[in-house]
Protein backbone atom coordinates (compact mmCIF):
# COMPACT_ATOMS: atom_id res chain seq x y z
CA UNK A 1 0.00 0.00 0.00
CA UNK A 2 1.12 3.52 -0.71
CA UNK A 3 2.83 5.01 2.33
CA UNK A 4 1.00 8.19 3.35
CA UNK A 5 2.89 11.34 4.28
CA UNK A 6 0.95 12.98 7.09
CA UNK A 7 0.92 13.46 10.83
CA UNK A 8 -1.26 11.22 12.97
CA UNK A 9 -1.61 13.74 15.80
CA UNK A 10 -5.34 13.96 15.17
CA UNK A 11 -5.71 10.20 15.20
CA UNK A 12 -3.86 9.92 18.49
CA UNK A 13 -6.29 12.44 19.94
CA UNK A 14 -9.14 10.24 18.82
CA UNK A 15 -7.56 7.28 20.57
CA UNK A 16 -7.94 9.13 23.83
CA UNK A 17 -11.53 10.06 22.95
CA UNK A 18 -10.51 13.72 23.19
CA UNK A 19 -11.91 16.49 20.95
CA UNK A 20 -9.85 16.97 17.80
CA UNK A 21 -9.30 20.33 16.21
CA UNK A 22 -6.36 19.58 13.88
CA UNK A 23 -7.30 19.02 10.23
CA UNK A 24 -4.94 16.80 8.23
CA UNK A 25 -4.68 16.29 4.51
CA UNK A 26 -6.56 13.28 3.08
CA UNK A 27 -4.55 10.13 2.48
CA UNK A 28 -4.82 7.73 -0.44
CA UNK A 29 -4.83 3.94 -0.18
CA UNK A 30 -5.03 1.38 -2.97
CA UNK A 31 -8.23 -0.68 -2.85
CA UNK A 32 -6.68 -3.62 -4.72
CA UNK A 33 -3.64 -3.68 -2.45
CA UNK A 34 -5.95 -3.55 0.54
CA UNK A 35 -7.85 -6.56 -0.80
CA UNK A 36 -4.54 -8.41 -1.01
CA UNK A 37 -3.86 -7.45 2.59
CA UNK A 38 -7.24 -8.81 3.67
CA UNK A 39 -6.45 -12.07 1.86
CA UNK A 40 -3.21 -12.24 3.83
CA UNK A 41 -5.15 -11.52 7.02
CA UNK A 42 -7.51 -14.48 6.59
CA UNK A 43 -4.75 -16.85 5.43
CA UNK A 44 -2.30 -16.03 8.22
CA UNK A 45 -5.05 -16.19 10.84
CA UNK A 46 -5.93 -19.71 9.73
CA UNK A 47 -2.30 -20.84 9.73
CA UNK A 48 -1.79 -19.50 13.25
CA UNK A 49 -5.16 -20.65 14.54
CA UNK A 50 -4.53 -24.26 13.56
CA UNK A 51 -0.87 -24.14 14.60
CA UNK A 52 -1.85 -22.79 18.02
CA UNK A 53 -4.65 -25.33 18.46
CA UNK A 54 -2.00 -28.03 18.79
CA UNK A 55 -0.74 -26.47 22.03
CA UNK A 56 -3.98 -24.83 23.23
CA UNK A 57 -4.31 -25.27 27.01
CA UNK A 58 -1.35 -27.66 27.10
CA UNK A 59 0.53 -25.49 29.59
CA UNK A 60 -1.28 -23.06 31.90
CA UNK A 61 1.36 -23.11 34.65
CA UNK A 62 4.95 -24.26 35.06
CA UNK A 63 6.58 -26.11 33.42
CA UNK A 64 5.84 -24.20 30.22
CA UNK A 65 6.92 -25.03 26.70
CA UNK A 66 10.24 -23.64 25.43
CA UNK A 67 11.80 -23.21 22.01
CA UNK A 68 13.40 -26.64 22.45
CA UNK A 69 9.92 -28.18 22.23
CA UNK A 70 9.26 -26.83 18.73
CA UNK A 71 9.15 -29.79 16.35
CA UNK A 72 8.66 -32.23 19.23
CA UNK A 73 5.61 -34.33 20.05
CA UNK A 74 2.50 -32.53 21.25
CA UNK A 75 1.48 -33.10 24.87
CA UNK A 76 -2.06 -33.54 26.24
CA UNK A 77 -3.92 -30.38 27.17
CA UNK A 78 -5.49 -29.67 30.57
CA UNK A 79 -8.46 -31.90 29.68
CA UNK A 80 -6.25 -34.77 28.53
CA UNK A 81 -6.97 -34.19 24.83
CA UNK A 82 -4.52 -33.86 21.94
CA UNK A 83 -4.38 -31.13 19.30
CA UNK A 84 -4.96 -31.41 15.54
CA UNK A 85 -1.30 -32.22 14.88
CA UNK A 86 0.85 -34.84 16.62
CA UNK A 87 3.81 -32.45 16.38
CA UNK A 88 4.27 -28.89 17.64
CA UNK A 89 4.91 -27.26 14.29
CA UNK A 90 3.33 -25.00 11.68
CA UNK A 91 0.03 -26.33 10.38
CA UNK A 92 -0.62 -25.96 6.64
CA UNK A 93 -3.61 -26.68 4.44
CA UNK A 94 -2.70 -27.02 0.77
CA UNK A 95 -4.59 -26.57 -2.49
CA UNK A 96 -7.31 -29.15 -2.91
CA UNK A 97 -8.09 -29.12 0.82
CA UNK A 98 -10.04 -26.57 2.88
CA UNK A 99 -9.32 -24.46 5.95
CA UNK A 100 -11.79 -25.24 8.72
CA UNK A 101 -13.41 -22.40 10.61
CA UNK A 102 -12.69 -22.06 14.32
CA UNK A 103 -13.46 -19.52 17.02
CA UNK A 104 -10.58 -17.27 15.93
CA UNK A 105 -12.17 -16.63 12.54
CA UNK A 106 -15.83 -17.65 12.54
CA UNK A 107 -17.34 -14.82 14.61
CA UNK A 108 -15.34 -12.28 12.60
CA UNK A 109 -16.71 -13.95 9.48
CA UNK A 110 -20.20 -13.61 10.97
CA UNK A 111 -19.71 -9.90 11.71
CA UNK A 112 -18.40 -9.26 8.19
CA UNK A 113 -21.45 -11.06 6.80
CA UNK A 114 -23.82 -8.96 8.92
CA UNK A 115 -22.16 -5.77 7.70
CA UNK A 116 -22.33 -6.99 4.10
CA UNK A 117 -26.07 -7.57 4.51
CA UNK A 118 -26.64 -4.27 6.34
CA UNK A 119 -27.22 -0.77 5.03
CA UNK A 120 -25.29 0.63 7.98
CA UNK A 121 -21.66 0.47 9.09
CA UNK A 122 -22.56 0.13 12.76
CA UNK A 123 -24.39 -2.99 13.90
CA UNK A 124 -27.29 -2.71 16.33
CA UNK A 125 -28.01 -4.99 19.25
CA UNK A 126 -30.90 -6.48 17.31
CA UNK A 127 -28.69 -7.22 14.30
CA UNK A 128 -26.07 -8.89 16.48
CA UNK A 129 -28.72 -10.92 18.32
CA UNK A 130 -30.43 -12.01 15.10
CA UNK A 131 -27.09 -12.89 13.49
CA UNK A 132 -25.90 -14.95 16.44
CA UNK A 133 -29.17 -16.85 16.71
CA UNK A 134 -29.30 -17.54 12.98
CA UNK A 135 -25.70 -18.62 12.46
CA UNK A 136 -24.62 -20.24 15.74
CA UNK A 137 -25.65 -23.77 16.66
CA UNK A 138 -27.82 -24.04 19.76
CA UNK A 139 -28.01 -26.63 22.55
CA UNK A 140 -24.93 -28.46 21.28
CA UNK A 141 -26.78 -29.58 18.17
CA UNK A 142 -23.95 -28.57 15.87
CA UNK A 143 -21.50 -30.82 14.13
CA UNK A 144 -20.51 -33.71 16.40
CA UNK A 145 -22.63 -32.25 19.22
CA UNK A 146 -20.51 -29.12 19.59
CA UNK A 147 -21.62 -25.50 19.20
CA UNK A 148 -18.05 -24.13 19.38
CA UNK A 149 -18.81 -21.52 22.00
CA UNK A 150 -16.99 -21.05 25.29
CA UNK A 151 -17.16 -18.93 28.44
CA UNK A 152 -18.42 -15.38 27.78
CA UNK A 153 -19.56 -16.11 24.22
CA UNK A 154 -21.59 -19.06 25.49
CA UNK A 155 -23.18 -16.97 28.19
CA UNK A 156 -23.97 -14.09 25.82
CA UNK A 157 -25.54 -16.48 23.33
CA UNK A 158 -27.82 -18.03 25.95
CA UNK A 159 -28.81 -14.55 27.14
CA UNK A 160 -29.74 -13.61 23.56
CA UNK A 161 -31.88 -16.72 23.32
CA UNK A 162 -33.74 -15.41 26.37
CA UNK A 163 -34.34 -12.05 24.70
CA UNK A 164 -31.52 -10.01 26.25
CA UNK A 165 -29.74 -7.74 23.77
CA UNK A 166 -26.14 -6.51 23.64
CA UNK A 167 -24.68 -4.65 25.50
CA UNK A 168 -26.61 -6.12 28.42
CA UNK A 169 -25.17 -9.52 27.51
CA UNK A 170 -21.86 -8.49 29.11
CA UNK A 171 -23.21 -6.88 32.28
CA UNK A 172 -21.66 -8.52 35.32
CA UNK A 173 -25.03 -9.40 36.81
CA UNK A 174 -25.94 -11.24 33.60
CA UNK A 175 -22.57 -12.61 32.49
CA UNK A 176 -20.00 -13.43 35.18
CA UNK A 177 -17.42 -14.25 32.48
CA UNK A 178 -17.25 -10.70 31.08
CA UNK A 179 -13.48 -10.57 31.69
CA UNK A 180 -12.68 -13.70 29.69
CA UNK A 181 -10.79 -13.63 26.39
CA UNK A 182 -13.75 -13.89 23.99
CA UNK A 183 -13.97 -10.37 22.52
CA UNK A 184 -10.21 -10.25 21.91
CA UNK A 185 -10.49 -12.87 19.18
CA UNK A 186 -13.76 -11.82 17.55
CA UNK A 187 -13.58 -8.05 16.99
CA UNK A 188 -10.14 -7.03 15.71
CA UNK A 189 -11.43 -7.13 12.13
CA UNK A 190 -13.31 -3.87 12.78
CA UNK A 191 -9.93 -2.15 12.79
CA UNK A 192 -9.39 -3.27 9.21
CA UNK A 193 -12.76 -1.83 8.19
CA UNK A 194 -11.53 1.66 9.15
CA UNK A 195 -7.99 2.04 7.77
CA UNK A 196 -6.04 4.79 9.48
CA UNK A 197 -9.02 5.84 11.57
CA UNK A 198 -9.02 4.06 14.94
CA UNK A 199 -11.69 6.47 16.16
CA UNK A 200 -14.08 5.13 13.50
CA UNK A 201 -12.97 1.53 14.09
CA UNK A 202 -13.77 1.84 17.79
CA UNK A 203 -17.25 3.16 17.01
CA UNK A 204 -17.89 0.16 14.78
CA UNK A 205 -16.44 -2.30 17.28
CA UNK A 206 -18.06 -0.83 20.40
CA UNK A 207 -21.21 -2.95 20.54
CA UNK A 208 -19.60 -6.18 19.25
CA UNK A 209 -17.00 -5.84 22.03
CA UNK A 210 -19.67 -5.07 24.63
CA UNK A 211 -21.56 -8.15 23.52
CA UNK A 212 -19.20 -10.23 25.66
CA UNK A 213 -16.64 -7.97 27.38
CA UNK A 214 -16.31 -5.23 29.98
CA UNK A 215 -13.46 -3.50 31.78
CA UNK A 216 -10.03 -5.07 31.16
CA UNK A 217 -11.34 -7.50 28.54
CA UNK A 218 -12.94 -4.57 26.72
CA UNK A 219 -9.79 -2.45 26.87
CA UNK A 220 -7.61 -5.29 25.60
CA UNK A 221 -10.00 -5.80 22.68
CA UNK A 222 -9.88 -2.09 21.87
CA UNK A 223 -6.08 -2.31 21.87
CA UNK A 224 -6.28 -4.98 19.17
CA UNK A 225 -8.80 -2.97 17.12
CA UNK A 226 -6.57 0.12 17.17
CA UNK A 227 -3.52 -1.91 16.16
CA UNK A 228 -5.37 -3.28 13.14
CA UNK A 229 -6.65 0.15 12.11
CA UNK A 230 -3.19 1.72 12.24
CA UNK A 231 -1.56 -1.08 10.22
CA UNK A 232 -2.70 0.48 6.94
CA UNK A 233 -0.88 3.74 7.66
CA UNK A 234 2.26 2.40 9.32
CA UNK A 235 4.58 1.89 6.34
CA UNK A 236 6.36 5.21 6.79
CA UNK A 237 7.39 4.18 10.31
CA UNK A 238 10.19 1.85 9.18
CA UNK A 239 10.67 -1.89 9.01
CA UNK A 240 8.23 -4.44 10.39
CA UNK A 241 9.66 -4.29 13.90
CA UNK A 242 9.47 -0.50 14.00
CA UNK A 243 5.93 -0.53 12.62
CA UNK A 244 4.74 -3.04 15.22
CA UNK A 245 6.32 -1.10 18.10
CA UNK A 246 4.91 2.22 16.86
CA UNK A 247 1.40 0.80 16.49
CA UNK A 248 1.55 -0.78 19.94
CA UNK A 249 2.64 2.47 21.60
CA UNK A 250 -0.32 4.30 20.08
CA UNK A 251 -2.78 1.53 20.93
CA UNK A 252 -1.68 1.35 24.57
CA UNK A 253 -3.51 4.64 25.14
CA UNK A 254 -6.73 2.59 25.14
CA UNK A 255 -5.46 0.85 28.28
CA UNK A 256 -6.35 3.03 31.27
CA UNK A 257 -3.66 3.93 33.78
CA UNK A 258 -4.08 1.73 36.84
CA UNK A 259 -5.73 -1.14 34.96
CA UNK A 260 -4.00 -4.49 35.05
CA UNK A 261 -3.92 -4.67 31.24
CA UNK A 262 -1.96 -1.40 31.19
CA UNK A 263 0.30 -2.84 33.87
CA UNK A 264 0.86 -5.97 31.80
CA UNK A 265 1.71 -3.87 28.77
CA UNK A 266 4.29 -1.86 30.68
CA UNK A 267 5.67 -5.02 32.31
CA UNK A 268 6.18 -6.99 29.10
CA UNK A 269 7.32 -3.98 27.04
CA UNK A 270 9.76 -2.97 29.79
CA UNK A 271 11.34 -6.39 29.87
CA UNK A 272 11.55 -6.44 26.06
CA UNK A 273 13.25 -3.03 26.04
CA UNK A 274 15.80 -4.27 28.57
CA UNK A 275 16.41 -7.61 26.87
CA UNK A 276 15.12 -7.70 23.29
CA UNK A 277 16.87 -10.83 22.02
CA UNK A 278 14.34 -13.16 20.45
CA UNK A 279 15.18 -16.08 22.73
CA UNK A 280 14.66 -13.95 25.86
CA UNK A 281 10.90 -14.37 25.46
CA UNK A 282 10.84 -17.45 27.69
CA UNK A 283 12.15 -15.54 30.72
CA UNK A 284 9.61 -12.77 30.13
CA UNK A 285 6.75 -15.28 29.86
CA UNK A 286 7.88 -16.94 33.09
CA UNK A 287 8.15 -13.57 34.83
CA UNK A 288 4.66 -12.64 33.62
CA UNK A 289 3.28 -15.86 35.08
CA UNK A 290 4.97 -15.31 38.44
CA UNK A 291 4.08 -11.63 38.74
CA UNK A 292 0.46 -11.80 37.63
CA UNK A 293 -0.92 -15.32 37.83
CA UNK A 294 0.80 -16.22 41.08
CA UNK A 295 1.22 -12.88 42.83
CA UNK A 296 -1.62 -10.71 41.51
CA UNK A 297 0.45 -7.76 40.33
CA UNK A 298 -1.53 -4.59 39.52
CA UNK A 299 -4.64 -6.04 41.14
CA UNK A 300 -4.99 -8.89 38.65
CA UNK A 301 -6.82 -11.92 40.01
CA UNK A 302 -6.28 -15.03 37.90
CA UNK A 303 -9.48 -17.03 37.55
CA UNK A 304 -9.24 -19.36 34.57
CA UNK A 305 -6.87 -20.07 31.66
CA UNK A 306 -9.37 -18.25 29.40
CA UNK A 307 -8.84 -14.96 31.24
CA UNK A 308 -8.54 -11.88 29.08
CA UNK A 309 -5.68 -10.77 31.33
CA UNK A 310 -3.09 -13.55 31.29
CA UNK A 311 -3.73 -14.19 27.60
CA UNK A 312 -3.32 -10.50 26.81
CA UNK A 313 0.03 -10.56 28.59
CA UNK A 314 1.08 -13.69 26.70
CA UNK A 315 0.02 -12.10 23.43
CA UNK A 316 2.32 -9.15 24.09
CA UNK A 317 5.24 -11.51 24.63
CA UNK A 318 4.78 -12.95 21.14
CA UNK A 319 4.08 -9.53 19.63
CA UNK A 320 7.22 -7.84 20.93
CA UNK A 321 9.68 -10.71 20.74
CA UNK A 322 8.30 -11.80 17.36
CA UNK A 323 9.26 -8.32 16.08
CA UNK A 324 6.98 -8.48 13.06
CA UNK A 325 8.39 -11.79 11.80
CA UNK A 326 5.33 -13.87 10.98
CA UNK A 327 6.86 -17.30 11.57
CA UNK A 328 8.59 -16.33 14.81
CA UNK A 329 5.49 -14.60 16.16
CA UNK A 330 3.41 -17.72 15.53
CA UNK A 331 6.09 -19.93 17.04
CA UNK A 332 6.39 -17.90 20.25
CA UNK A 333 2.63 -17.50 20.54
CA UNK A 334 2.05 -21.22 20.17
CA UNK A 335 4.64 -22.06 22.82
CA UNK A 336 3.76 -19.28 25.25
CA UNK A 337 0.95 -21.16 26.99
CA UNK A 338 -2.68 -20.77 28.03
CA UNK A 339 -5.17 -20.20 25.17
CA UNK A 340 -2.32 -20.29 22.68
CA UNK A 341 -4.27 -20.35 19.43
CA UNK A 342 -6.14 -17.11 20.09
CA UNK A 343 -3.44 -14.44 20.62
CA UNK A 344 -1.35 -16.22 18.00
CA UNK A 345 -4.10 -15.92 15.40
CA UNK A 346 -4.66 -12.25 16.27
CA UNK A 347 -1.07 -11.20 15.62
CA UNK A 348 -0.66 -13.48 12.61
CA UNK A 349 -3.74 -11.90 11.06
CA UNK A 350 -2.31 -8.43 11.66
CA UNK A 351 1.10 -9.29 10.20
CA UNK A 352 -0.54 -11.25 7.38
CA UNK A 353 -2.51 -8.14 6.47
CA UNK A 354 0.71 -6.10 6.41
CA UNK A 355 2.43 -8.71 4.20
CA UNK A 356 -0.41 -9.61 1.84
CA UNK A 357 -1.04 -13.03 0.33
CA UNK A 358 2.31 -13.35 -1.43
CA UNK A 359 4.18 -12.13 1.64
CA UNK A 360 2.58 -14.80 3.79
CA UNK A 361 3.44 -17.48 1.23
CA UNK A 362 7.01 -16.19 0.98
CA UNK A 363 7.43 -16.16 4.77
CA UNK A 364 6.77 -19.92 4.88
CA UNK A 365 8.23 -20.83 1.50
CA UNK A 366 4.91 -22.35 0.48
CA UNK A 367 3.35 -21.58 -2.90
CA UNK A 368 0.26 -23.78 -2.75
CA UNK A 369 -1.71 -22.71 0.32
CA UNK A 370 -5.42 -23.42 0.10
CA UNK A 371 -7.62 -20.35 -0.16
CA UNK A 372 -10.94 -22.11 0.51
CA UNK A 373 -12.79 -21.76 3.81
CA UNK A 374 -15.29 -24.07 5.52
CA UNK A 375 -17.41 -21.77 7.69
CA UNK A 376 -20.00 -24.49 8.24
CA UNK A 377 -17.49 -26.52 10.23
CA UNK A 378 -18.46 -24.39 13.24
CA UNK A 379 -21.34 -22.12 12.14
CA UNK A 380 -24.45 -22.49 10.00
CA UNK A 381 -26.78 -20.84 7.53
CA UNK A 382 -24.33 -18.92 5.34
CA UNK A 383 -24.54 -18.84 1.52
CA UNK A 384 -22.41 -21.36 -0.33
CA UNK A 385 -20.32 -19.04 -2.49
CA UNK A 386 -18.24 -21.90 -3.92
CA UNK A 387 -20.75 -24.62 -4.91
CA UNK A 388 -18.15 -26.43 -7.01
CA UNK A 389 -15.60 -26.54 -4.18
CA UNK A 390 -15.46 -28.01 -0.70
CA UNK A 391 -16.29 -25.34 1.84
CA UNK A 392 -18.48 -22.29 1.36
CA UNK A 393 -16.08 -19.44 0.60
CA UNK A 394 -12.66 -18.37 -0.60
CA UNK A 395 -10.26 -15.82 0.87
CA UNK A 396 -10.27 -13.61 -2.26
CA UNK A 397 -14.08 -13.40 -2.10
CA UNK A 398 -13.98 -12.67 1.62
CA UNK A 399 -11.37 -9.97 1.01
CA UNK A 400 -13.43 -8.33 -1.73
CA UNK A 401 -16.47 -8.14 0.52
CA UNK A 402 -14.26 -6.54 3.14
CA UNK A 403 -13.17 -3.90 0.62
CA UNK A 404 -16.81 -3.17 -0.17
CA UNK A 405 -17.48 -2.60 3.52
CA UNK A 406 -14.54 -0.20 3.67
CA UNK A 407 -16.01 1.61 0.63
CA UNK A 408 -19.13 2.33 2.65
CA UNK A 409 -17.19 3.27 5.79
CA UNK A 410 -14.96 5.69 3.86
CA UNK A 411 -17.95 7.46 2.34
CA UNK A 412 -20.33 7.51 5.30
CA UNK A 413 -18.12 7.65 8.39
CA UNK A 414 -14.85 9.18 7.21
CA UNK A 415 -16.06 11.89 4.87
CA UNK A 416 -13.80 10.36 2.24
CA UNK A 417 -14.09 9.39 -1.39
CA UNK A 418 -14.12 6.05 -3.21
CA UNK A 419 -12.64 6.02 -6.71
CA UNK A 420 -13.09 2.52 -8.16
CA UNK A 421 -11.67 3.53 -11.54
CA UNK A 422 -8.56 4.96 -9.94
CA UNK A 423 -8.49 2.08 -7.45
CA UNK A 424 -8.09 4.38 -4.46
CA UNK A 425 -9.73 5.56 -1.28
CA UNK A 426 -9.22 9.14 -0.27
CA UNK A 427 -9.61 9.09 3.46
CA UNK A 428 -10.20 12.11 5.64
CA UNK A 429 -8.44 12.27 8.98
CA UNK A 430 -10.17 14.12 11.81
Amino acid sequence: MKAPSFTLAAVFGALLAAPVTVKSEPIELSRSEYADGLHGFWLAQCIANWTGLTTEMDRVEVPFYTDEMWGQADQPNMWGNMGPSPTIDYFFVREGEVWGADDDTDIEYLYQHLLTESDSCVLTGEQIRDGWLKHIWSDNFGKEGENYLWVSNENAYELMRKGILPPDTSLAENNPDYEMIDAQLTTEIFGLFAPGRPDVALKMAKLPILTTARDNAKWASEFYVVMHSLAAVSESRGDMTQRILWMAEQAKERLPEGSFVRGMYEFVKGRYDESPKSDDWEATRDALYEAYQLNGKDGYEYRRPFDAGINFGASLVSLFYGEGDLKRTIQIGSLAGWDSDNPTATWAGLIGFMLGEDGVAEAFGVSDFSDTYWIHRTRRGFPDRTPDLEGEDRFPLMAQRGVEIVDRVVETMMGGDVDPDGDVWRIELP
